[in-house]
Formats: structure tokens, sequence, C-alpha cells
């Protein structure tokens, strides 16, 4: 059964992710909104990744969906069938989930980037972007929660990248990892495409983890108080990740071995804790 097949519901239940876990303490109707949401951004970026279709499909996929985006016009698709409304509902632009689109289009042509600048421009399409959306249907009050949507989104995305070093390179031959940076720390690209770490591996794993960590400080610091207990998804979030950094570094980023994870029973945890955090203050 292909994407194209699938409910908005069947597609995140697929996935296994971890924003999945987290919408579970929304209300039903928001909820209902963020998987419509989840399952565009993730149908869009299966598209771009299939190993099957050509590079010149795969585009002419992406722009279709961008037309319909844009437009406005249903294409019979179940996930942008149910998208298109929430434009309109949650009072955000179209241009943002187009923004999403062409950041995932880059990855069918794009394997490497020179500098940090152009990764980060990249991450603030596929992360922040989708920050800045989901905080509109999460229901935030306060202009400056855009600042931690796209704080919190860059921190998410950069341990995507940590944690998935390894995946990228054997499965699509991806280092998201500024080639400016490799050289930095003297690490070859056939260490990455070879799963041959060095200490300078390592080294330079170290940098791109406090990076990382500083993008969940910037974040906490951007969340103003009243909107935090609408923010509870996003926290739940940015917890697992956080705390998923923080065992890629304690383990040295076995990243070439493993993808690393949290137990079902320590997410638990985190939802309930976050949970008794947003209804008693504590």
């Amino acid at each position: 059964m292909t994407s194209g097949t699938l409910s908005p519901e069947q597609i995140v239940r697929r996935a296994k992710s971890n924003l999945a876990f987290a919408l579970a303490c929304l209300p039903k109707e928001r909820r209902r909104d963020m998987i419509a949401f989840y399952a565009f951004c993730r149908v869009v970026d299966d598209i771009a990744d299939d190993p099957n279709v050509s590079e010149a499909d795969k585009e002419k996929e992406l722009n279709h969906w961008k037309h319909c985006v844009e437009q406005g016009q249903p294409p019979g698709h179940p996930v942008l069938d149910e998208m298109l409304l929430l434009p309109e509902k949650y009072s955000f632009p179209r241009a943002w989930l187009c923004e999403i689109i062409d950041g995932v289009a880059s990855d069918i042509t794009k394997t490497r980037y020179e500098t940090f600048e152009e990764l980060l421009g990249y991450c603030y399409k596929v992360a922040s972007v989708v920050g800045l959306v989901s905080i509109q249907i999460f229901g935030h009050q306060n202009p400056a929660t855009k600042d931690y949507a796209i704080n919190l989104g860059y921190a998410l995305q950069f341990t995507n990248i940590i944690r998935d070093v390894g995946q990228d390179a054997r499965d699509t031959g991806r280092i998201y990892i500024p080639q400016a940076e490799l050289r930095k720390f003297g690490v070859l690209e056939s260490e990455i495409l070879d799963a041959r770490p060095s200490e300078r591996f390592i080294k330079m794993m170290d940098f791109q983890y406090a990076r990382a960590r500083s993008y969940y400080e910037a974040a906490e610091k951007a969340l103003p108080p009243e909107d935090r207990k609408n923010m509870v998804a996003s926290e739940i979030m940015a917890a697992i990740y956080s705390r998923i950094l923080e065992k890629l570094k304690r383990e040295r980023y076995p990243v070439f071995t493993k993808r690393c994870r949290l137990s079902k029973l320590h997410k638990v945890w985190i939802l309930g804790s976050h949970l008794i955090k947003a209804r008693f203050g504590k």
C-alpha cells in the first residue's frame, strides 16, 4: 500500500514518529489537524526520497503538490485535501507549505552543503517552518513564540543530522555536515561514506552537539510563559530529542552501528511529566 492510498492517520501510524507520540496530548480537533499536517510533511518527504522514481518525476510530482497548495486546488489526495483547509483555519500563509515542499525538493539533487549558513537555509525550510505551522495549530498568542518555533526547529533538525549521519550516507550518499566543517576538523568524506570514523570525526560531532544544544537553550529562553501551556506537544518533542542528543554524546556517536532511540517507557514518562507540569504548573 503506497502513501497515496493511506489516510493521514495511517501515514502517521506507519511512520512511528516521535511527533506522533507527542500529539497524544492535544485536544481532539487540533490533534486531527496536526496529524493531517504531519502526514503532508511525511508524504512530500517520501516523494523526494523514493529510490524507485527518477529525479525528473520526483520534481514533477512535488511541483504538482506545490501548485495545488498555491492555488488551493484539491488534487484528490486524502492528505493534501485536508491540508488545504488549514491555512485559513489557523491563519498562516500557504507560502509556508510551499517552503516545506521546496526544502524537501532540494534533497532530490543536493547531497552536500558547503557552509553552515547554507545548511541553515535548508533546515529553516524543512524544520523551522514546520515549527511555525505547528504553533499556529497549537494556538499560540505571543508573537515571540515564533522565535521559539524557529530555534526549536533548528535544534530538532540538527539532532536528526547528528543521529542519521551514518544512515544518510549509506542510504542516499548525502552528507549534511557542512564541507567547511569537515575540512576544519580534518575529516574525510570517505570516513563517513565507508563508516570508518576517526577520533577527528568524534571531535567534529562534539562540535555539532554543542551547536544543537545551543538551539535548544535558545528555544527555551524564547518561549513566553503565557504560551507554555499550549506548547506542551512541542515541549515533549524537545524533551525527547534533547535526550536523544545527550545519549548520542554519552555513547560517543555510534551513528554507523545503530539509530539512537529512547525506549517507549522513557517517552511515556516524558509525556506524563509534561502533562502534569502543564496542568499544575510544576
